[in-house]
């Protein structure tokens, strides 16, 4: 028989999920949010009680791009953002930095489409599943990744 105590320690010593929450707003209706398990690589679509509306299992790949065009919203991630979190064990600004002088080394030579491939090949299976969530990603030529809704109106962005 465990005591208390005993149930507490064991709780200490379990490793804490990771999971993230975005009410993207004016993409999703009021009172639902979506919801990335890090762990398990799912995103969830949630209502208020909370009840699960979708649930989609993801990729290591499309994981890696989800979470920084999630975390850039409502603005666009850059592709070399996207390119550091998909080659990279660990994104920092070095890698970023890394990532962008390949991308214009790229751009010089011609090989733009290349040097893309792997971050092309997530998104395009990112957006199907995507779709379940009535999200969509757009590409902003040369420049990066945004989210997008593919039934409500763009948020308005606040005036700088």
């Amino acid at each position: 028989m465990l005591k208390t105590q005993d149930i507490q320690s064991k709780r200490h010593n379990k490793v804490e999920t990771r999971i993230s929450h975005f009410s993207l707003h004016g993409y999703l209706p009021i009172g639902q949010t979506l919801v990335l398990n890090l762990e398990t690589r799912t995103m969830s679509l949630l209502t208020d009680g909370p009840t699960q509306i979708v649930e989609q299992q993801l990729s290591a790949n499309e994981m890696y791009l989800i979470v920084p065009i999630l975390e850039s919203f409502p603005h666009y991630c850059p592709y070399e953002v996207l390119l550091s979190h998909i080659t990279t064990n660990t994104v920092t600004e070095v890698s970023i930095e890394r990532c962008r002088q390949r991308l214009q080394e790229a751009q010089a030579r011609g090989g733009w489409q290349q040097e893309l491939r792997p971050v092309r090949r997530a998104l395009s299976s990112l957006r199907t599943k995507l779709l379940r969530f009535d999200l969509g990603i757009s590409n902003i030529r040369e420049r990066g990744c945004s989210l997008t809704s593919l039934t409500a109106k763009a948020p308005t962005l606040p005036q700088l």
